[in-house]
């Protein structure tokens, strides 16, 4: 505690708050935010196939299924293989709003295995996939 000599020769206490560390902190707590937030990417990198007719997606949809070129599959942010997926699938639509599955697969993967995902996904009740793509910007004839 800081404490000051008075005219009189009495010790009295000092009950400011010294603002300058505190101002120090937050800024530098700022910067660190600012530099962070953009690098953490939510989902998972994914080589999406381009797409001339698209339409626009929500922000932030709530049930997403990315495929990796691998086959590695993920329900939101869950690791799912093919047997874990319906109870993965059924699970996310119980808490969302949105009657909408949307598939982020990357482009390079076998078109076998989306057969399989999206049998086991009209099993989980799924009626609605929304394919998540690239937009081309020009059309290769």
């Amino acid at each position: 505690m800081s404490h000051a000599a008075g005219s009189n020769g009495d010790k009295d206490v000092v009950s400011e708050i010294n603002v300058v560390p505190l101002c120090d902190v937050l800024l530098v707590l700022l910067i660190i935010f600012m530099i962070a937030t953009p690098l953490i990417q939510k989902g998972f990198d994914v080589q999406l196939p381009p797409a001339l007719n698209t339409i626009q997606m929500p922000d932030n949809p709530e049930v997403v299924l990315a495929i990796k070129e691998d086959g590695t599959m993920f329900v939101n942010q869950d690791e799912a293989t093919l047997d874990t997926l319906q109870l993965l699938v059924e699970e996310a639509f119980l808490v969302a709003t949105d009657p909408k599955l949307y598939l982020k697969a990357d482009g390079n993967l076998e078109y076998g295995s989306l057969v399989d995902i999206i049998h086991v996904l009209k099993n989980a009740g799924v009626e609605i996939v929304g394919i998540i793509t690239e937009v081309k910007t020009e059309r290769i004839d």
